[in-house]
C-alpha cells in the first residue's frame, strides 16, 4: 500500500525541495507538510486534498516547541522526513528545535505508529576535520558549534528509534544562501581570489539531498543510522572558490586584485569571526566517503560540481544583485 509521509520543514532551502519533490510522486498516497507558517511561494499542491500530478497534498499548521501540533501531525501517518532546524541560532533556541523539538517529534512519532522515521543532519556532528575518505561508523561526534551540538543531539533521538539520519556536508542550488553566500563573502572582503589551499570536501545540490531523502524514506533497503550523502566524487577547494569567485567579480563588476593566498588572507581578515570559520573549514579535507544512498538505495547522485554549480549560477547571481 502506498504510504502517508509528514515533512517538517517545508519552508527551509532542503525541506522545500522535499516537499516540491513529493507532491509530484505518484508513489505516495498522500502528503502532510508541516509548517510554522504559510509556504510563500506556496509548493506545488499545498493544498487540502489537490493534485499536481501527485498525491493528495495538505499543510498543517505547527512547530517543534509544541508537542501538541507534533502529535496532531503524525496522526495517521506512515513515514516521517524530518527536515526542520534552527541553524545559526542562540543557544536556547537551538536546545529548543534541534534536541528537544526533535525528541518531541519522534515521541509523537513513534506513539502514531509511523515505520519508518528518517532525518536530515550535518556532517558537522564530526566538528573540524579533517576528514579524508571517512567512512559511516568511523568518526566520533564531536561538534563544535551550537548548532551542531543540539542538532547531534536530535540525531540520537532518532537513531534510537531505529531511524535514519542523512549527513550532508555542503549543499549548494537555488535557496543556498550560506554555503556558496558564505565563501562570496569571505571572497569580497580580499582584494583578489584566495589561492593555495588544496583540500577536498563533500558536495552535493539540493535536488539530490530532496530525492536521497525520499528514497531512504521509502526504499525498503534503507538501513538504521547514519548515511553520508555528498557526490562520489569529493570537489577541490580550488574549485569551489573558483565558482565563487565568479560572482564575486560579477558583483564587483571590475578587474580583481592579485591572488591571495591562506596565510595572507588570515592575516588580512584577522579578528573577523565569520573569515577564520570559512577559512578553517577550507584548509583541511571534510571529505565523507558512502556509496549507499547511490547503490543500495538506488538514488540518482546528480551531476558533479562544475555542472550543477553552471545550473544555479543565474540564482545566485540575481540572490546578490539583489543583497
Amino acid at each position: 500500500m502506498a504510504p502517508r509521509i509528514l515533512i517538517t520543514g517545508a519552508t527551509g532551502f532542503i525541506g522545500g525541495r522535499v516537499a516540491a519533490t513529493a507532491t509530484a510522486w505518484p508513489e505516495l498516497a498522500h502528503v502532510r507538510l508541516l509548517s510554522r507558517r504559510p509556504l510563500t511561494p506556496p509548493t506545488p499542491g499545498a493544498e487540502r486534498g489537490s493534485r499536481v500530478d501527485g498525491p493528495p497534498t495538505e499543510t498543517v499548521r505547527g512547530e517543534l516547541r509544541d508537542p501538541d501540533s507534533l502529535r496532531r501531525a503524525c496522526e495517521g501517518v506512515d513515514v516521517l522526513i524530518h527536515c526542520a532546524s534552527a541553524i545559526g541560532a542562540d543557544e536556547e533556541q537551538a536546545r529548543a528545535v534541534n534536541d528537544e523539538g526533535t525528541r518531541s517529534l519522534v515521541d509523537a512519532a513513534v506513539r502514531a505508529g509511523v515505520t519508518r522515521i528518517v532525518a536530515l543532519s550535518t556532517a558537522s556532528v564530526h566538528g573540524r576535520g579533517p576528514f579524508r575518505a571517512a567512512a559511516p561508523g568511523t568518526l566520533p561526534i564531536a561538534p563544535g558549534s551550537v548548532t551542531s551540538r543540539t542538532r547531534a543531539a536530535g540525531e540520537r533521538y532518532v537513531i534510537d528509534a531505529g531511524g535514519t539520519v542523512l549527513r550532508p556536508h555542503l549543499v549548494y542550488g537555488a535557496g543556498d544562501r550560506q554555503v556558496i553566500p558564505g565563501l562570496v563573502r569571505l571572497l569580497a572582503a580580499l582584494p583578489g581570489p584566495l589561492t593555495g589551499a588544496g583540500s577536498l570536501h563533500s558536495v552535493i545540490d539540493v535536488e539530490t539531498v530532496a530525492r536521497a531523502l525520499l528514497a531512504a524514506a521509502l526504499s525498503p533497503r534503507t538501513e538504521a543510522g547514519p548515511y553520508y550523502v555528498g557526490h562520489p566524487e569529493p570537489v577541490p577547494v580550488a574549485e569551489l572558490l573558483a565558482a565563487a569567485e565568479t560572482l564575486v567579480a560579477h558583483r564587483a563588476g571590475a578587474p580583481r586584485g592579485p591572488a591571495v593566498d591562506s596565510a595572507a588572507a588570515r592575516a588580512l581578515l584577522a579578528g573577523i569571526p565569520f573569515a577564520a570559520h570559512h577559512l578553517d573549514m577550507l584548509a583541511s579535507d571534510h571529505w565523507f566517503a558512502d556509496d549507499r544512498p547511490w547503490q543500495e538505495l538506488e538514488c540518482d547522485p546528480g551531476p558533479g560540481f562544475a555542472t550543477g554549480f553552471t545550473a544555479c549560477a543565474p540564482w545566485y547571481r540575481q540572490l546578490l544583485d539583489h543583497s
